[in-house]
């Protein structure tokens, strides 16, 4: 397949170009400005504009790009930054892609990135793709990230929306921030502990976008390992796997406020225990369904 990537050197866009390239695929990166090789199309998210001949010989687009939601304190200006990162560049593309099938060409299939963010706090429930949206900023910015596929999806491309949890690897994401503190033998679990941590291994997230790209699977898709964790259970795996003691007292809640502001309150605190049962329904195996094992691949 000749597949196009947004966010391609990003967390999981630079492994999942090599995985893919090494199965053989040809990728195009999707560049901010000017693309300077010849493996490389330029296009500007924050203006809306990819030009449709950019996908119009594409088999597929995976579209990974926007802020990181952890990467800022959650000021004003960067929560609008988050929003329109993922707002505007799925529009860019969602358009494209409908204007190339208006002239008969362009992909029939669109990876589009999301989030768990997507249930807000599930508590001790249980849930799946068919539970319902939750409320605060990251909920408002999964609904507005997805809706903007619909031009795509009315033009009769098939849409998935890829709501990745707690992505394992320690190039970067959570676990990279988690891994000094755990190696010095002073990590403790976050806030009562008791709160669900929905995770999936790096490697497993490559394998279930390219499983997507051919499974006959549309609409939301939740990217995490079907083993759902507790903050505390999650933090002794950690302990365990780096080899060092971690503490017996929990972080309290107001001091992560104190120092990760909203952040915490939607992304630390609360808790996500959820299911993959549409990746499970369409065939796909996981590698890595207990914490343990996921950690131990990702470091």
């Amino acid at each position: 397949m000749k597949i196009g990537i947004t966010g391609a050197s990003g967390l999981i866009g630079t492994p999942l170009v090599s995985s893919l390239r090494q199965d053989g695929h040809d990728v195009v990166r999707f560049v901010r400005g000017h693309a300077d090789a010849v493996d490389e199309h330029g296009w500007d998210p924050s203006s809306r504009r990819l030009e449709p001949a950019a996908v119009a010989d594409l088999d597929a687009v995976i579209h990974l790009a926007g802020a990181g939601v952890a990467d800022k304190r959650w000021t004003t200006s960067y929560k609008k930054a988050v929003l329109d990162s993922r707002v505007d560049g799925t529009t860019a593309v969602a358009q494209a892609m409908a204007a190339a099938h208006a002239e008969g060409q362009g992909p029939k299939v669109l990876l589009s990135g999301s989030a768990v963010g997507w249930y807000g706090d599930t508590g001790d429930r249980l849930t799946d793709e068919t539970g319902p949206t939750g409320e605060g900023f990251l909920a408002d910015v999964c609904r507005q990230w997805e809706a903007a596929t619909a031009p795509a999806e009315a033009a009769g491309v098939r849409v998935a929306h890829l709501r990745t949890g707690i992505v394992l690897s320690s190039a970067g994401g959570a676990l990279a921030k988690q891994l000094p503190i755990f190696k010095l033998g002073v990590g403790a679990p976050l806030g009562s502990g008791r709160q669900w941590n929905s995770w999936i291994s790096l490697r497993d997230e490559i394998s279930a976008i390219t499983h997507l790209l051919t499974a006959d699977v549309s609409g939301p898709v939740n990217l995490v390992a079907p083993t759902p964790v507790t903050n505390k259970e999650f933090t002794k795996a950690l302990g365990k796997v780096v080899g060092r003691p971690t503490l017996p007292i929990a972080v309290p809640g107001f001091v992560l406020k104190a120092a990760l502001g909203q952040f915490a309150e939607e992304g630390v605190l609360i808790g996500q225990r959820l299911q993959p049962s549409v990746l499970l329904r369409s065939g796909f195996a996981f590698t890595d369904e207990d914490v343990e094992s996921g950690l131990r691949a990702s470091l």
